[in-house]
């Protein structure tokens, strides 16, 4: 009677094992899953001839808009940036305030990424013409739309969001192979005791 309460209880141990070891994966999958910024518009290291109206950062997923920051600094410190982030779908877009001399810009962002995690970067980019060119920087504001239309290539970024299903549905099929072999062992157990 001891040798069949031996069995099962190594197969429980096993369970056991398998479920610890679960426990350990599934978090690390979702940790490794956090939002990242694709590209931005100024990109890293541009040199434009007039400032832009506004600075668009796009994300492989939707962050979270509270708690949003960007700034905009120039070389002597001074924030350009005007109002608050705006957040739609993947873009988070931050207005600049008008009459922006030329220089070099630092852009200092922090996002709340949708796994609730705060993600964070700088980038920098050169403005030859200064004020009196803010105005044609109006007509510029158009151009980061084709940036964030031309985000098919984040799509493919897109597949790092199935990791965390995926090893769910990972650790379910193993589990159920698990209860399978569990339910098998049993029945030959108690077939076996019949028997005897």
């Amino acid at each position: 009677m001891t040798q069949p309460l031996s069995g099962l209880a190594v197969v429980r141990f096993a369970a056991a094992v398998l479920l610890a070891v679960a426990a350990v994966l599934v978090p690390s999958a979702a940790a490794q899953a956090h939002d990242e910024l694709v590209s931005s518009a100024p990109a890293d290291g541009a040199a434009l001839q007039a400032m832009p109206a506004d600075v668009v950062l796009t994300f492989s997923s939707v962050p979270m808009a509270l708690g949003s920051v960007v700034k905009v600094e120039d070389g002597s410190g001074a924030d350009w940036a005007d109002g608050s982030v705006q957040i739609v779908d993947r873009t988070a877009t931050q207005r600049l305030k008008p009459d922006a001399p030329a220089g070099t810009y630092r852009v200092q962002w922090r996002v709340v990424s949708s796994d609730s995690h705060p993600i964070e970067g700088t980038f920098s980019f050169t403005v030859a013409g200064g004020a009196a060119a803010s105005a044609s920087a109006a007509p510029s504001a158009g151009r980061p739309e084709p940036i964030n239309t031309s985000t098919p290539s984040p799509v493919a970024a897109a597949p790092e969001q199935p990791e965390v299903p995926w090893s769910v549905i990972g650790m379910g099929v193993i589990l159920v192979v698990l209860a399978v072999i569990i339910g098998v062992t049993a029945k030959r157990r108690l077939g076996g005791g019949s028997r005897e």
